[in-house]
């Protein structure tokens, strides 16, 4: 009887796993095709990408809000965590920084339709912000303040200010294919550093 029971638990351990994967694999699906497509993308692409039904998708996220938050706070998340690994494995802090201001570009994508879809839920839309600004602000101040500390930036710039910038640039970005958000923010990045 034992060697049943004990056969069930890791099959329980394994579910769980297996539902946790299979969310991720929305996460990412989604992800990608906010970035390709935006936040009104058709969740039959979403779960073509993911290789799902879109039964699956629904049963995971019930509403397409449910679903861009997830995403959201996912990548919020990997955003938050990328800063200190950044800061560990890459040649300078600057080097870092620059990385790290190229994911945060790449989840602004994401991020500025959230806004259209939440917006009859303003509260909800203020609590997400409020958890962007409390995890992503002291990872960029991490960021800046070893930049600075190792002479390569000026050190005048809050991590708050520099954000904004960096988000005030990307906006309106899939709207102009003549517009490059990207090389502005480059731009923006090469002139924090000091002159040697």
């Amino acid at each position: 009887m034992n060697d049943g029971d004990e056969g069930a638990r890791p099959a329980g351990r394994s579910k769980r796993a297996d539902a946790r994967r299979n969310e991720e694999t929305l996460l990412d699906a989604a992800a990608a095709v906010f970035v390709a497509s935006g936040v009104d993308a058709p969740v039959r692409d979403i779960a073509a990408e993911a290789g799902v039904g879109m039964g699956t998708i629904y049963r995971h996220f019930p509403t397409r809000a449910d679903l861009i938050i997830a995403v959201y706070r996912r990548q919020v998340e990997a955003c938050a965590e990328a800063g200190p690994a950044l800061l560990a494995t890459s040649a300078t802090p600057y080097a870092a920084l620059g990385q790290w201001i190229t994911l945060f570009v790449d989840f602004l994508v994401t991020k500025h339709g959230l806004a259209a879809v939440l917006q009859s839920d303003n509260a909800g839309f203020e609590t997400l912000h409020a958890y962007f600004l409390d995890r992503l602000v002291p990872v960029c101040t991490q960021l800046l303040d070893a930049a600075a500390g190792s002479g390569e930036i000026r050190s005048d710039l809050t991590a708050y200010e520099l954000m904004r910038g960096v988000g005030n640039l990307c906006i309106g970005a899939d709207h102009d294919p003549r517009y490059d958000a990207r090389r502005l923010v480059d731009l923006l990045i090469a002139g924090l550093r000091r002159p040697h």
